[in-house]
C-alpha cells in the first residue's frame, strides 16, 4: 500500500489500553467500555497468587462509586485486567494507549521505557496529565516513536466532564492528532481543546488561578467560606458547589498538589507570589481532613447539620452562607454591564469581593492568553467544559462592556487595588475597533498572536455538530420555520426532515404543546418525509404540565448586553442535582412543574381528564403516523416526556439521558400510554404466550418510579428499545437523529399494524402482585397509600379483572390508565403528596 493510501485510511480504534488503575485511570477505562471499546487496564502486579488483584480491586470499586463512572454496572466486566509483568505483549494490538499513573515525571519516564518496545507500529501513546510538560515527557520515548506521542487531559469525573485537553509535543504528527481528536469527540463524547505545552495547560491554569484569587479576596474582605460559596455559585453562573465545596469534592490534598505544581513550574508568572496553599489548607491536610473522601474538610456533616470551618475560632459552626439582599437582587436582575458597575461602586464587602475576583480574573486571562491558548474561544470553552461555568471569562467581560471593563481594570491597576500591577496587553484596547469588533464574533474569536479572528476547527468530525456549543457573539439560527405557536416551533434545515422543538419551561407538556404536536404530525404527513423531536436546549422534557395558562412572557434582551443561554446545564450542577440525589428526588424536582394543586383546589378534574385523554391520543399519533417519528433525547425525559419517547418509532439518546416513568413518586401512575406500552411490550416478548414474566420487571420499574441514569440503563429498564441508538456526544444528537429518520423513510416506512389481540396477565397477575404488596405492607416497607398505588398500577398493566390470556386492544389499556389516574388524583393522600412536593420539594410518605 502506498504512503498516500495509508494517510487516507480510515482511523479505527478497536482496542485501548489504560496504564494505571488509580482514580483517573480506572474511570477512564470505565468510560471507554461505556463507549463499547475493548479496554485493557494495567497496574503493578500484586503479591500472591492473583497478579491482577490490584486491577480487580480497582474495577470492583468502580461499581460502588456515585455518581457512577459506568453507564451500567455490568460494563465493569468488560474491563480486562492486566499487569506490567505478564501482559505487556498485549499492547501491540492496541490502537491507543493512555498512561494515567501518578503525576511524577520520573515515574512516567520509567514506565515509558518499560512499555515502548511492546507498542504496535501504529499505536498512539498519550499521557494523561493535568499539567506536566509534554515535551519533557516525550524525551523518554525513542526517537522513532515520538511522532505518535502527545498529552491528553481528562477532567474528573471522566464520564461526566465534557472537556479533554489535547496537547501536542514538538514531534507529534498532525494527522495523528486529528485522528485522536475525532475519536475523542464522537466515540467518547468529549469537547476537545488543543492546548499549548505550558504548565497546567488552559483550564487548570485559569481555573486554579480563579480559585486562588477567590481565596485571597475572600480573606481580604473578611468573608467566611460559606459566604464565599454563596456568592460564587449559581448566583454568578458557576456550579452549585461554588469554591470551597468544590475543593472538598476534588480533595484538599489534590488541590494543594495542583497549587504547588503552579508554584514550582511557573516561577516567572507575574502572579507567582499568590501560588501558595494557605496555612489553613495545609493544616487541614496535616490533620487528615481532605474533604469529601474523608468526610471532613472545609465542610463536614454533624448529624443532619452542615457545618463549615470558621477561621476566626478555628472550629466548625453551622453553615449559613447569607448574601446581602440588594446584591442578590442586582446579580439576578441587572444586565451584565449594570451588574459590574454596581459591584465596583457598591460599598458592601460582598460586592467589592465579587468585583475584585472578576477584575483579577479578566486581568490574568488577558495577560496569559497568547502564551497558553490559540484564541479566546479555547479559554472560554475550556473553563465552561472543565469547571462547569455557564460562561467563560472573556464572554463575561465582553457582555459587561469590553472597553468600560478594560478602563476600570487599568484604573484599579494604577490605584494599586489589583493583585498585580502588570499592565494589560496592548491588544485589549484594540478590541472593539473596526478590524476586531469583539473578542467573540460570528466570524471567529480573537487570537492575540495574529491579532485576527480565528474560526472554529474545520475537521470533518465537527460537521456532525449542526449546532455546536455557542459562545457570546455567535448566532444560533435554528433553520427555517415551518410553523410556530407560543408552545412549539416546527422547522427544517433545508432537507425533507421536519424538526419539532418545545418552547415551554423545562419543555413540559401542557395542552398547548399537545395541540402543537398534533398540528406538527398533520403537517409532517402532508409535506415531510419524517419528523424529529429535538429541543434546542436540554432537557428533552420534564413531563406533563397540566397548567392551562400560556407560557410566561419572556424578558426582552438588549442587543449585545446579555449572554446567550448555556447550551447545557453546568456539568457540576448536574453532578449535584442528578447523581447525588436519589431517583426519588429527581422525580420530585420534575414534579414541581406539575401545576396540579390549583386544578385540584378548583376541582377541575374533568378538564384534567380531558387533557389526559388528549395526551394518550397524541402518544398514539406518534406511533401510528404515516411518517417515521424519531425522539432525540438528552438530559431529563420524565413521565410524559418518557412516554413520548416510548411511542416514537425510534429514539436516539445521549449517554447522559435520565429517563423514567416517575409518576408513582407523587402518588399517580403513567397515563399517557406508559402502562399500556409496557403491557404491550411484555406481550410481544412473551415466549409462551404468557406476558406476566416480562410484566413483573416492568411493573416494578413503574411502581418504584425507577429513573435510568444513563441511556444504556434506559435500555435495561425498558424505556428505550434494543433498536434505539445511544450516542456519546450531545452535540451530534440532531445529526444522528435526522439520519435515523431518513433511513426509516428511505426504507419505505409504514406504521405498525394495530393489534386487537394483546394477551393480558389478568386477574391471576393482579393477585400475584397484590400478595407481594401485602407482604411489603405487613413488613412496613410501604404505606397504605403506596399499597393502593401499587394495586392500581397492577390492575392497569395486567389488563384488569379478566381471565389470563384474554385478548384486548390498546384502547382497553388506555381507558384503564385514564380511569386509574383519575381515581388516584381524587384521593386526599395523593393530593397531599402533590401539594407537599410543590411546596417543599420533598417527598411525603402518607
Amino acid at each position: 500500500m502506498q504512503e498516500a493510501e495509508l494517510n487516507n485510511a480510515q482511523f479505527i480504534v478497536r482496542k485501548v489500553a489504560v496504564l494505571g488503575a488509580g482514580v483517573m485511570g480506572a474511570q477512564i477505562a470505565a468510560h471507554l467500555v461505556n463507549a463499547n471499546i475493548e479496554t485493557l487496564l494495567f497496574e503493578l502486579p500484586a503479591d500472591g497468587e492473583d497478579a491482577n488483584a490490584n486491577v480487580t480491586k480497582a474495577i470492583e470499586k468502580l461499581k460502588k462509586l456515585e455518581p457512577s463512572p459506568l453507564s451500567v454496572k455490568t460494563k465493569a466486566a468488560f474491563i480486562q485486567p492486566a499487569n506490567y509483568d505478564h501482559h505487556l505483549e498485549k499492547l501491540a494490538d492496541c490502537d491507543v494507549v493512555i498512561e494515567a499513573i501518578a503525576e511524577r515525571i520520573d515515574l512516567k519516564r520509567a514506565l515509558y521505557e518499560k512499555v515502548a518496545p511492546y507498542l504496535g507500529a501504529q499505536t498512539i501513546f498519550a499521557s494523561n496529565t493535568s499539567g506536566l510538560s509534554i515535551n519533557k515527557l516525550a524525551q523518554a520515548f525513542p526517537d522513532t516513536l515520538r511522532h505518535r506521542f502527545c498529552g491528553i487531559h481528562f477532567f474528573n469525573p471522566p464520564r461526566y466532564m465534557h472537556l479533554v485537553e489535547l496537547i501536542p509535543c514538538t514531534y507529534s504528527d498532525a494527522e495523528m492528532l486529528d485522528h485522536l481528536e475525532a475519536f475523542l469527540v464522537t466515540y467518547l463524547g468529549k469537547g476537545v481543546i488543543r492546548a499549548k505545552d505550558t504548565p497546567n495547560f488552559i483550564a487548570n491554569r485559569i481555573g486554579v488561578f480563579s480559585l486562588l484569587a477567590t481565596m485571597y479576596h475572600g480573606s481580604a474582605f473578611g468573608l467566611g467560606f460559606d459566604e464565599v460559596d454563596a456568592l460564587t455559585g449559581t448566583l454568578i453562573g458557576r456550579p452549585k458547589s461554588a469554591t470551597f465545596r468544590t475543593a472538598d469534592v476534588v480533595g484538599l490534598d489534590t488541590l494543594a498538589h495542583v497549587i504547588n505544581t503552579m508554584r514550582d513550574t511557573l516561577p516567572d508568572d507575574d502572579w507567582h507570589a499568590f501560588f501558595a496553599a494557605p496555612d489553613w489548607l495545609q493544616r487541614l491536610i496535616d490533620e487528615g481532613a481532605l474533604g469529601q473522601k474523608t468526610k471532613r474538610g472545609v465542610y463536614h456533616k454533624a448529624g443532619h447539620e452542615i457545618q463549615v470551618l470558621d477561621l476566626k475560632t478555628n472550629a466548625y459552626r453551622v453553615a449559613k452562607g447569607e448574601v446581602d439582599e440588594d446584591i442578590k437582587y442586582q446579580l439576578k436582575y441587572c444586565r451584565p454591564s449594570e451588574k459590574m458597575a454596581v459591584l465596583r461602586n457598591h460599598s458592601h464587602p460582598q460586592a467589592q469581593f465579587l468585583w475584585s475576583i472578576h477584575r483579577d480574573l479578566f486581568h490574568y486571562c488577558a495577560v496569559q492568553l497568547e502564551s497558553i491558548a490559540d484564541n479566546a474561544r479555547d479559554v472560554d470553552l475550556a473553563i465552561r467544559w472543565g469547571f462547569g461555568w455557564e460562561h467563560g471569562p472573556f464572554e463575561i467581560w465582553q457582555s459587561a462592556g469590553w472597553k468600560q471593563i478594560a478602563t476600570w481594570i487599568n484604573e484599579d491597576i494604577a490605584a494599586g487595588k489589583s493583585m498585580r500591577d502588570k499592565p494589560l496587553p496592548a491588544w485589549v484596547m484594540e478590541v472593539g475597533e473596526r478590524d476586531v469588533p469583539a473578542v467573540h464574533t460570528p466570524q471567529g474569536s480573537f487570537a492575540p498572536a495574529s491579532k485576527a479572528l480565528h474560526r472554529r476547527s474545520t475537521l470533518p468530525v465537527y460537521q456532525r455538530q449542526l449546532f455546536p456549543d455557542r459562545l457570546l457573539g455567535e448566532e444560533a439560527v435554528y433553520g427555517e420555520t415551518i410553523f410556530e405557536s407560543d408552545a412549539v416551533r416546527m422547522w427544517h434545515t433545508g432537507d425533507r426532515i421536519a424538526i419539532l422543538s418545545f418552547k415551554s419551561k423545562m419543555h413540559t407538556i401542557g395542552k398547548d404543546v399537545l395541540e402543537g404536536i398534533s398540528e406538527a404530525i398533520r403537517e409532517a404527513e402532508k409535506n415531510w418525509r419524517a419528523m424529529v423531536i429535538w429541543q434546542t436546549e436540554p432537557p428533552f422534557s420534564a413531563g406533563a404540565n397540566l397548567k392551562q395558562a400560556t407560557e410566561r412572557p419572556k424578558q426582552p434582551q438588549t442587543e449585545g448586553s446579555a449572554l446567550p443561554p448555556p447550551s447545557k446545564p453546568s456539568t457540576f450542577d448536574r453532578f449535584f442535582k442528578q447523581f447525588k440525589k436519589s431517583a426519588q428526588s429527581a422525580v420530585l424536582k420534575a414534579a414541581r412543574e406539575l401545576d396540579l394543586a390549583d386544578k385540584l383546589m378548583a376541582r377541575q378534574l374533568a378538564e384534567v381528564e380531558a387533557m389526559i385523554h388528549q395526551f394518550q391520543q397524541i402518544s398514539q399519533s406518534l406511533r401510528y403516523s404515516m411518517i417515521p417519528t424519531v425522539a432525540a433525547v438528552d438530559g431529563l425525559a420524565l413521565g410524559g416526556g418518557c412516554e413520548f419517547v416510548m411511542h416514537c418509532d425510534r429514539a436516539v439518546a445521549t449517554m447522559e439521558t435520565y429517563i423514567g416513568l416517575v409518576e408513582a413518586g407523587v402518588g399517580l401512575l403513567p397515563a399517557g400510554g406508559g402502562c399500556k406500552e409496557f403491557a404491550l411490550r411484555s406481550a410481544q416478548q412473551a415466549l409462551d404466550g404468557d406476558p406476566f414474566p416480562g410484566l413483573k420487571k416492568y411493573y416494578q420499574t413503574i411502581a418504584m418510579a425507577d429513573l435510568a441514569k444513563s441511556g444504556e440503563q434506559g435500555k435495561e429498564l425498558g424505556f428505550l428499545r434494543p433498536s434505539d441508538t445511544i450516542i456519546m456526544n450531545r452535540f451530534e444528537l440532531l445529526h444522528v437523529a435526522k439520519l435515523q429518520a431518513l433511513a426509516l423513510a428511505e426504507a419505505g416506512y409504514r406504521p405498525p399494524l394495530r393489534s386487537s389481540a394483546i394477551p393480558v396477565a389478568g386477574n391471576t397477575g393482579i393477585a400475584t402482585i397484590k400478595s407481594t404488596l401485602v407482604n411489603m405492607r405487613e413488613g412496613e416497607f410501604i404505606s397504605e397509600h403506596d399499597n393502593l398505588i401499587g394495586e392500581k398500577i397492577a390492575y392497569v398493566m395486567c389488563g384488569g379483572d379478566l381471565t389470563p390470556g384474554s385478548h384486548v386492544d390498546e384502547d382497553w389499556f388506555l381507558e384503564l390508565e385514564r380511569a386509574a389516574f383519575m381515581e388516584l388524583l381524587a384521593t386526599e393522600k395523593t393530593q397531599a403528596r402533590i401539594e407537599h412536593t410543590l411546596r417543599t420539594g420533598k417527598p411525603l410518605r402518607n
